[in-house]
C-alpha cells in the first residue's frame, strides 16, 4: 500500500523513490512487524489470559510440562497480524506472489484457529478431528497448487530443481499440483509438530524463512539467477517484503514465547506458517533445499511416523515419546537445552542450504 504512496509522491518529492528498493522495504517490513508483536504482545496476552485460552496439558508428557497448564495460547493470531500488517503495507498489491502466499497463510490460519478454538473454548482435546483437518488441509493445498501451476508462465515454474547441480532438473507437468500440495500439506504438519516446547518452532521458522527471502531475491533478480544457475522467477523477489514479516514477526512473538513462555501460538500460528514455508520454497522451485533446511521439522516428523508404525506393527515405542523433542526431554535433558540445540542444527542445516546457491 504504502509503495503505491510512494510512486504517487516521486512527481512531487524525488527522493521517495528509495522506498521503490525492495532491500529497504524488506527492512522496513522487518521493523514494522517486529514492532508490532511488541507493541500489542503484551495486549493479546492479557486478553487471552481475560478469555481463559489457556494450554491444555497431555498427563502422559513430561512432569515439567504441568507447570505450563493454562498459559495463554492461539498467540499465533499475533503472528499472523504481524506478517499481513508488515506485508501488505510495504509489499507489491500488484504481484500474483504475495496474493497467493498471504491466501495459503490466511485459510491454513482459519484451519489453525477453529482446531485451537476447540481445544481451548470448547474443551474437546481432540479439537478439530484428524480427518477434517487434513481434509481442508488438502483443499486449500491444492487450490495454491493449481492457481500456481495455471497461472506459471515459464518453464522453469513447473520444474523440479535439484541443487549441487548446474542443470538437473525434472519437467512436472501436471503431476507439478501434487508434488507442491504435498510439500505445501506437509510443511505445515511439520511445523505444527514441531511446535511443543517454548521457542522451539517459531526460532526455526524465523531462520528457515529468512534464508527462503534471500533465494526469493536471488530467483527474482535474472542477473543473479542466471550467475547461480538457478530458475529466475519474474516476480518471486517481491516474496522477500514476506518472508521478512515472517522474520519481523516471529522474533517479535519470541520475545514473549522465549522459556518460560508467556504464550504459545498454536495451530493458528504453526498451520499457518508451515503452509507459507511450503508455499514459498514452491514458488522459487527450492523444495529439495527447504527440505535441507527444515531438516528439525523433518526429523520431529519422522519420528512421529517411526513412533506410530512401530507401535502398530510391533507393539513396541523407539522413542520415550514423540516428537523427538519429548524424547530428549524424558532422557534429562532440561527444555532450554533441547531448545537450543535444536535451534543450533536449524542454523547449520540453512548455511548449508544457502551454500547449494554456490555448490553446483
Amino acid at each position: 500500500m504504502l509503495l503505491w504512496i510512494s510512486e504517487y509522491f516521486i512527481q512531487f518529492y524525488s527522493p521517495m523513490s528509495v522506498f521503490q528498493y525492495l532491500t529497504l522495504r524488506g527492512i522496513l517490513a522487518v521493523l514494522t512487524a517486529l514492532a508490532i508483536s511488541w507493541i500489542l504482545g503484551p495486549i493479546v496476552i492479557r486478553r487471552l489470559n481475560f478469555l481463559q485460552v489457556g494450554q491444555a496439558i497431555r498427563s502422559d508428557g513430561p512432569q515439567t510440562h504441568l507447570s505450563k497448564a493454562g498459559t495463554p495460547t492461539m498467540g499465533g493470531a499475533l503472528i499472523l497480524l504481524a506478517i499481513f500488517s508488515g506485508t501488505l503495507l510495504w509489499g507489491d498489491l500488484e504481484n500474483r506472489y504475495i496474493w497467493i502466499v498471504l491466501g495459503v497463510t490466511f485459510s491454513f490460519g482459519v484451519l489453525g484457529w477453529i482446531d485451537d478454538y476447540r481445544k481451548v473454548v470448547e474443551k474437546n482435546p481432540r479439537g478439530l478431528s484428524a480427518g477434517w483437518k487434513y481434509l481442508w488441509q488438502s483443499v486449500f493445498g491444492l487450490i495454491a497448487a493449481s492457481v500456481l501451476y495455471y497461472t506459471a508462465q515459464s518453464e522453469a515454474e513447473t520444474q523440479l530443481i535439484v541443487p549441487f547441480f548446474k542443470s538437473v532438473s525434472l519437467d512436472l507437468g501436471p503431476f507439478f499440483i501434487i508434488f507442491a500440495y504435498f510439500v505445501i500439506v506437509g510443511s505445515s504438519n511439520a511445523v505444527n509438530l514441531t511446535d511443543g516446547l517454548d521457542g522451539l518452532a517459531i526460532m526455526p521458522t524465523v531462520l528457515v524463512g529468512g534464508a527462503l527471502g534471500i533465494f526469493a531475491y536471488l530467483s527474482g533478480n535474472y542477473q543473479f539467477a542466471n550467475y547461480l544457475n538457478i530458475p529466475f522467477i519474474s516476480g518471486a523477489g517481491e516474496l522477500v517484503v514476506f518472508t521478512a514479516s515472517i522474520c519481523g514477526a516471529g522474533l517479535g512473538f519470541l520475545w514473549f514465547n522465549t522459556y518460560p513462555a508467556m504464550v504459545f501460538m498454536g495451530d493458528i500460528g504453526a498451520l499457518a506458517l508451515g503452509a507459507a514455508l511450503g508455499a514459498i520454497a514452491v514458488i522459487v522451485r527450492q523444495e529439495i533445499v527447504l527440505f535441507i533446511m527444515g531438516g528439525v521439522f523433518v526429523i520431529e516428523t519422522v519420528s512421529v511416523i517411526i513412533q506410530v508404525a512401530s507401535f502398530k506393527l510391533t507393539g513396541k515405542r523407539i522413542f520415550r515419546m514423540a516428537p523427538l523433542h519429548h524424547h530428549f526431554e524424558l532422557k534429562g535433558w532440561p527444555e532450554p537445552r533441547v531448545i537450543v540445540r535444536f535451534w543450533i542444527i536449524t542454523v547449520v542445516l540453512v548455511l548449508i542450504g544457502l551454500a547449494t546457491l554456490k555448490l553446483r
